[in-house]
């Protein structure tokens, strides 16, 4: 039991110290980039500086809010190029959208789940 406690103990300790390490690093700014402990860039893309990507719709489930899309790397979500289905931000989206059609469209990370934020016929 004494064991157990220490190493309990110790996990918490380590946990502590590296969550101090990384908020203390992503506090450090040059040039309004933030670095982390390691030194790499920690700068968040904001949506609108996101560039529309290239894509084909393949499939529209209006009932589920999907919309399955061919499309290339997706450099903000660190995505490579795929077929896949991903949910719609809001109704008007998947009802505008048919399939065969060439779209640009913005994906992003909503809560840990991939959705279409915007959406554009070419």
């Amino acid at each position: 039991m004494n064991k157990l406690m220490a190493l309990s103990t110790a996990a918490c300790l380590a946990f502590g110290l590296w969550t101090s390490a990384n908020a203390a690093g992503d506090m450090q700014t040059s040039k309004g980039t933030n670095t982390g402990v390691n030194g790499n860039s920690t700068k968040s893309v904001a949506p609108a500086d996101i560039a529309l990507a290239d894509g084909v719709i393949r499939k529209v489930d209006r009932q589920a809010g999907m919309v399955t899309i061919q499309h290339g790397e997706l450099k903000n979500v660190g995505m490579p190029p795929m077929t896949m289905a991903y949910k719609a931000k809001d109704a008007t989206m998947v009802n505008r959208a048919n399939e065969g059609e060439k779209i640009k469209f913005r994906l992003e990370n909503l809560n840990g789940i991939y959705t279409i934020t915007k959406l554009e016929k070419q």
